[in-house]
This record gives C-alpha cells, sequence and structure tokens, in this order.
C-alpha cells in the first residue's frame, strides 16, 4: 500500500498518517481510536484513546481506570489534525462503533467487528456510505449462513424441557455474547433466574446500569453436596471456564456454546460441545456482501479474517478490493 495512502498497515495497527492515530492497535501507541471494548481491539497502555463513552467504560471495567494516559469520549463529529472523526454504532457489543474519517476528500469506514442481525445488548448497525470500506472478514465464506438466533434459542429451550434433571452450561463470551443470550432468552419468553459465572458479573452489571433489561440474574455457585440445585437451571459461563473444575459442580451438565463457530461440527466436538448454538455477533457471507453492495464504496479494503473468497467475489463484481492482512485479531475474545 502506497505510503501516502490515507491508511497505512502498519505492526501497530492500521494507521492514519494526516491524523497521527492507531484504530484498534494491538500495541501500545501515542494516541488510538478504538471501535469496541473486546481484548484483541482494545488494549490497555496508549498514551491517549478516544471511543464511544461505554468502551471507555468497558475498558476500565476491564483494565483498571488507568488504562490510557488521557480518554477522550467519541461524542459527535471531531478533527484530529486535519481529519474529521465520527463514531458510529456497529451492532457489535454494548459501545461498539465504525468509526468514520473525511481526510483528502475521501470519506472511510472502518466497520471493526459488526453485524446486521437486530442485538438487544446494544445499539443497531448503522450503514455510514463511504468511498472506502474497511470491513471484517470473519465468517467471509459462502459457506457461513447464520440462522435466525431465535431458532437457535428454541433449540435450547427445547433441550431444557426435554433434559429436566440437567443443567445447560452455556460457553459465552463475557463482553456482549452472553448479555445477548440472555436477551434472546428474554425475548423468548423464558423468566426464570438465569445463572452466571462470577466472571460474568461486573459486564452484566454494567448492561443494566445502560438499561439492557438482563432480568433475574443469580451467581452460579454450588454448595457442597447441592448439585441438585441447578437441575434445569441455565448457567452461562466464559468458555474458559468449562476446562476448569468449576463446570463438574453442575448435574451432569449440557455443554452448549453460543458462537458463529459452531456451524463448523468440527470446532463443536474439539470443545466437547453437545448443543452448539450458531449465535454470532459478526456479519455473515449473505451480510457481509450485502453491506458492500448497498454501501457501493469505490474500494472495499479487508481485513482480520478470511480475505480470499471475499476478494474474489469483489473482483467478479467488477468492486476494487484488497487485503489489508493486518495481525492480532481472533474471533470474540474473552
Amino acid at each position: 500500500m502506497q505510503t501516502d495512502a490515507p491508511l497505512i498497515p502498519r505492526p501497530e495497527g492500521l494507521y492514519c498518517p494526516e491524523g497521527d492515530f492507531h484504530i484498534d492497535p494491538v500495541r501500545p501507541v501515542a494516541r488510538a481510536l478504538i471501535t469496541h471494548g473486546h481484548a484483541d481491539h482494545a488494549r490497555a497502555g496508549h498514551g491517549a484513546v478516544m471511543a464511544t463513552r461505554q468502551t471507555l467504560d468497558i475498558m476500565a471495567l476491564r483494565y483498571g481506570a488507568d488504562f490510557a494516559g488521557s480518554r477522550q469520549i467519541a461524542d459527535g463529529p471531531t478533527r484530529i489534525n486535519g481529519v474529521t472523526v465520527a463514531f458510529h454504532p456497529a451492532g457489535h457489543v454494548l459501545g461498539s462503533a465504525q468509526i468514520a474519517l473525511s481526510t483528502g476528500g475521501q470519506r472511510i469506514t472502518i466497520t471493526g467487528d459488526y453485524t446486521r442481525t437486530p442485538n438487544a445488548a446494544c445499539a443497531p448497525w448503522e450503514a455510514v456510505p463511504c468511498d472506502i470500506l474497511v470491513t471484517e472478514a470473519t465468517f467471509a465464506l459462502p459457506v457461513f449462513r447464520h440462522p435466525d438466533p431465535m431458532e437457535e434459542i428454541a433449540k435450547l429451550l427445547a433441550s431444557v424441557r426435554a433434559f429436566p434433571d440437567r443443567a445447560h452450561l452455556i460457553g459465552a463470551y463475557a463482553l456482549g455474547k452472553a448479555q445477548r443470550v440472555i436477551m434472546l432468552l428474554r425475548a423468548a419468553g423464558y423468566d426464570a433466574p438465569i445463572y452466571i459465572h462470577g466472571a460474568l458479573t461486573k459486564l452484566c452489571d454494567y448492561h443494566i446500569t445502560q438499561g439492557v433489561a438482563l432480568g433475574d440474574l443469580r451467581p452460579a455457585t454450588v454448595a457442597r453436596g447441592r448439585k441438585g440445585d441447578f437441575a434445569g437451571a441455565i448457567i452461562l459461563a466464559p468458555p474458559s471456564a468449562f476446562a476448569a473444575t468449576w463446570a463438574q459442580r453442575f448435574p451432569d451438565p449440557v455443554i452448549a456454546f453460543a458462537s458463529g463457530w459452531m456451524q463448523v461440527r468440527a470446532r463443536a466436538r474439539q470443545r466437547g460441545v453437545e448443543l452448539p448454538l450458531v449465535i454470532s455477533d459478526h456479519v455473515d457471507w449473505p451480510q457481509l456482501t450485502q453491506t458492500i453492495t448497498e454501501l457501493n464504496p469505490a474500494e472495499t479494503w479487508v481485513t482480520h479474517g478470511r480475505e480470499d473468497a471475499i476478494l474474489r467475489w469483489c473482483a467478479l463484481e467488477g468492486r476494487s478490493a484488497r487485503p489489508l492482512a493486518l495481525v492480532g485479531y481472533e474471533d470474540e475474545p474473552e
């Protein structure tokens, strides 16, 4: 990519020369603009951080109040050196944003992670017109076509009815996925208590302060000899908890995991998942191609994901596209 380009991939992350800032850098930098609070996009140790108020709050919860030298809330269009910056909802997790840049007569949208599927735990994705679209490609293969998440919740509730003596343990990442699964359960009419691992408490509590009505949440604490207390219960925990003795405290648990990757049966088997729930907070193939088609950017830049298929699709559609090949990004980290 040319050195005079409006954005340049660097080892630290995507860099805007005119604004002299990085977007979602994976190493400490002087000035960082952060799309959302997942750990592969939001790191501690930057000199200055600009993000939505909710993302700044989430970073403080995860890293401590001194996670950066200074913090600036993204509140309306802001001028940084010669670049106008604006944050728009991404629909991924609470506080997540696409970052729109206006520089050199070009409009650039950096999506971060995003989905167009409605998510009651955060603000919905917003279409942002642009000349250059920088899109994620986590599920950028034609095989990835995510089902209606309510259908996946119906599968979970059917399993709860079928196995009333077993606890249902759902692996769900602490930021975003756990709260989304809870909201989907509530939307399906499940008003019983939902039990959560202690690692989910702070972020669930924060969502409640932001008006996300999670309902009756209780700690998933098992007293000695009282496994039966959780028969028929739904319990959410970060995936890491399933490798610990914690998961063995529950009565013959049905192991479930909520992720777009559960469409890949081999991944479900590797994790020992009995009940895969295909619930993703990323665009699938139809949503990705729909977004490119509707926004109709002059160029599409593809990053952190599967680039080849979407680059081929763009070529067949007569669209200009290029890979950014940024490193350090994963799928929905804890």
